[in-house]
């Protein structure tokens, strides 16, 4: 089974940029449908971002369109969320996370989540 451990996050005002990172680890990992999710307090945990590990395919929330961009990182097995023009709604948990789904499938099936990494985005 895939391990999955994020890093980066932290706290920025309105407009700033963040990079997360998630390094992947074990299983076959080009198996893999890698994606991001967040959880802010008092609400379910949703879907951010999504790419297969050949960079080939790539999927984003509405919410996040434009602004976010989900790559391959240039370490190998490590997924990259840039994330610019930042608003304080995105403050929030943001969750990496890996299923065996494919790129344009709605549903997941998360075999394995990081640990989380929180960021925070002030007026």
């Amino acid at each position: 089974q895939v391990q999955l451990r994020e890093s980066g996050g932290g706290s920025v005002q309105a407009g700033g940029s963040l990079r997360l990172s998630c390094a992947a680890s074990g299983g076959i990992i080009s198996t893999y449908r890698m994606g991001w999710f967040r959880q802010a307090p008092g609400k379910e945990r949703e879907f951010v971002a999504a790419i297969t590990w050949n960079g080939a395919g790539q999927r984003y929330a509405d919410s996040v369109k434009g602004r976010f961009t989900i790559s391959r990182g240039v370490v190998r097995n490590t997924v990259n969320l840039q994330m610019n023009s930042l608003k304080p709604e995105d403050t929030a948990v943001y969750y990496c996370a890996a299923d065996r789904r494919g790129i344009a499938d709605d549903s997941w099936v998360v075999e394995s989540w990081g640990q989380g990494t929180q960021v925070t985005v002030s007026s």
